[in-house]
């Protein structure tokens, strides 16, 4: 046999085992609701944990989110939303509010736009074949332009800009950083302190896989943010005062560290008298924080209900708010208060 025909039975091999797994995806769901019953109370609020909660409850969770971030960064890359065929399914379908295209100055911000664009409306497509007939449907998604909107509300409370004014993501390449940097960071969280919630181990599987591209993602933000924040300082200390404005929603903590206890979310600079992994010797200079992480280098997680109060941009008991005005559609939409 020749090189080229193990070639080629090897690229059949696999294109067989990808359309192997799509099949998987399509019939499992559809088959039977999973239940998630002693992995439950590890990430879910005490109200969700009352109720059985199946894979598909956990997938249509992180579709809302996949919703969320492909509408705004297929807004603000290329002036155009979702398709319609990709919003589709149970529950209330909502509308987007606001989106525009951004007019970027910055070829390399721009780049980074298209190809996250790209991922997240892929992950729209993945999560939606994944669930078959049990998919929900966008609801209501809000990433408009106003003195009350989302992005409004989340830079006013970081101090971003004042009080009733309008923060504008589409405005600038940096404006455009810092928006996505206010919800870039909860994917990774959300999908880590979702994972013990499936059962069925090729969902977890492509739930690991997910989580991996929104690692990415949030590291290509947070990078730029740092290497602009060099000459224009005012850009690292918003990114970091979101992250802050982040931890008082969802009871994280104080972030007067990057390593205290319950800081679940970290700027991207490092301001501590001890930072991590420095030297006494070297503990007053200002480092990056590119990757934020505990005092034994893992990533940390949210539970569902901490996501919420984000999104909602709540600490309290809700159910709507904030990106989601409406909710969200499926059987996981409502936060506890924050601890």
């Amino acid at each position: 046999m020749t090189q080229s025909t193990h070639l080629i039975d090897a690229l059949d091999a696999r294109v067989e085992r990808r359309n192997d797994r799509r099949e998987f995806f399509k019939n499992a769901l559809g088959a039977a609701a999973m239940t998630a019953a002693g992995a439950t109370a590890m990430s879910l609020s005490s109200a969700a944990a009352a109720q059985s909660v199946t894979d598909a409850d956990v997938l249509n969770f992180a579709l809302n989110l996949e919703y969320l971030e492909a509408q705004f960064y297929s807004y603000a890359a290329y002036g155009t939303g979702l398709d319609n065929a990709l919003l589709t399914g149970s529950g209330t379908q909502g509308a987007v509010r606001g989106g525009r295209k951004v007019a970027f100055t910055d070829p390399i911000v721009e780049q980074y736009a298209r190809e996250i664009a790209q991922d997240e409306i892929a992950h729209v497509r993945f999560l939606r074949i994944a669930l078959g007939s049990s998919t929900v449907s966008q609801p209501v998604i809000d990433v408009s332009v106003s003195p009350t909107s989302a992005f409004s509300v989340a830079a006013q409370a970081a101090g971003l800009v004042p009080a009733g004014t309008a923060f504008d993501p589409y405005g600038s390449d940096e404006a455009f950083l810092l928006g996505a940097f206010i919800f870039e960071d909860v994917g990774v969280t959300a999908y880590k302190g979702a994972a013990p919630l499936l059962t069925n181990k090729t969902f977890l599987d492509a739930a690991a896989g997910l989580l991996a591209v929104e690692a990415y993602h949030a590291a290509i933000v947070r990078t730029t943010l740092y290497g602009k924040g060099i000459d224009v300082p005012s850009l690292r200390t918003s990114a970091d005062a979101i992250s802050r404005a982040r931890d008082s929603l969802d009871g994280g903590g104080a972030n007067t560290t990057i390593f205290g206890a319950n800081d679940i979310d970290q700027g991207i600079s490092s301001y501590s008298a001890t930072p991590i992994n420095l030297s006494a010797t070297q503990a007053a200079v200002t480092v990056s924080n590119i990757v934020p992480l505990d005092a034994d280098g893992v990533a940390y997680s949210r539970s569902v209900s901490q996501v919420l109060n984000i999104v909602y941009l709540n600490s309290g008991a809700v159910a709507a708010g904030g990106f989601f005005p409406a909710g969200m559609n499926g059987n996981i939409k409502t936060s506890t208060a924050a601890a």
